[in-house]
């Protein structure tokens, strides 16, 4: 594998300045979207699906046509390793003829031995235990609304067990922000991570809370965010536990004037967040939704520059 070579296949793989550079950048592409082709050539980027997708396959697909390169899109199903090939092999073969390898898999055991295995980017597009490009968009988003990031607040409402409470810990952790986790006591963040966030925000200035009250989470915070009570895998499980973590007018109420609200989608109104805040005029998920394209086009095009 190439000593240079830089992979994203969670949140603290990036500094907090390496974070704040990336986030520059993808602030710069939205302003404009044409203005860095890295993959002109056109060189291609492998996008590998074992899970559905929408936003993440639209914005990767868009996103490195609009950096000059070609999409190579596969699913689970299309390719050998749906039939069980190493993930060693695979990679192998696709570092001879692509630039990086985007990959949405189980779990993230799979992607570090693809990233172990290869001598080009990979970027993990989601895993059972992080999702941590989405979380590029959302601080993308926040610092939209706020101007900056250090010392903001994120409270998260659902499953502190999920990959979204992971990534949020470390992420808004490296950003130097305050984060919040409101899960039931039975699903907390995995103690590893939450470890690793209080030590990030150690040198950051940042703080990590886990509680099990949703009230105390969201109070006088910036920002409320949550996710689908159901992950990809999961159907059929009781979200009973869950109920008092919806995200509804009176738990924005309790959050700082001016606050704003972020989910990651897809959204179920009436469960984890109401409609009216959903569609209300503090939700900032479809910027949200947008940003995707412009942070991964940003992290597409650090990567592929320190990787060479």
């Amino acid at each position: 594998m190439s000593p240079k070579v830089r992979h994203f296949l969670r949140d603290d793989d990036l500094t907090p300045a390496e974070q704040a550079d990336v986030l520059d950048l993808a602030a710069a592409l939205k302003k404009d979207r044409f203005a860095r082709r890295p993959l002109d050539g056109p060189r291609s980027v492998a996008v590998l699906f074992d899970k559905p997708s929408t936003r993440t396959r639209v914005s990767f697909a868009v996103g490195i046509a609009e950096l000059g390169g070609h999409a190579l899109i596969m699913d689970a199903g299309s390719s050998q390793l749906g039939r069980g090939e190493p993930i060693s092999d695979t990679a192998r073969v696709l570092e001879r003829q692509v630039s990086a390898i985007v990959w949405r898999t189980a779990g993230q055991e799979r992607i570090e031995e693809m990233a172990a295995g290869t001598t080009v980017p990979v970027v993990n597009a989601l895993t059972d235990e992080f999702h941590p490009c989405q979380i590029l968009a959302d601080l993308q988003t926040v610092r939209e609304e706020f101007g900056d990031l250090a010392g903001r607040t994120l409270a998260y409402f659902g499953d502190g067990a999920n990959n979204m409470a992971h990534s949020y810990l470390l992420g808004c952790a490296t950003a130097g922000m305050n984060v919040r986790i409101a899960a039931p006591e039975d699903l907390p963040p995995d103690p590893a991570v939450v470890d690793r966030a209080i030590a990030i925000a150690a040198g950051t200035g940042g703080s990590v809370t886990v509680t099990a009250d949703a009230e105390q989470a969201a109070a006088g915070a910036d920002v409320l965010a949550t996710d689908t009570w159901v992950s990809m895998g999961q159907e059929g499980k009781d979200t009973s536990r869950y109920e008092p973590y919806a995200v509804d007018e009176a738990l924005l109420a309790s959050a700082a004037p001016g606050a704003v609200v972020l989910h990651c989608l897809p959204a179920y109104r009436g469960k984890e967040i109401a409609a009216t805040v959903l569609d209300g005029p503090r939700s900032r998920v479809w910027n949200e939704a947008e940003n995707r394209l412009h942070a991964q086009k940003a992290l597409l095009t650090w990567l592929l520059e320190r990787s060479t």
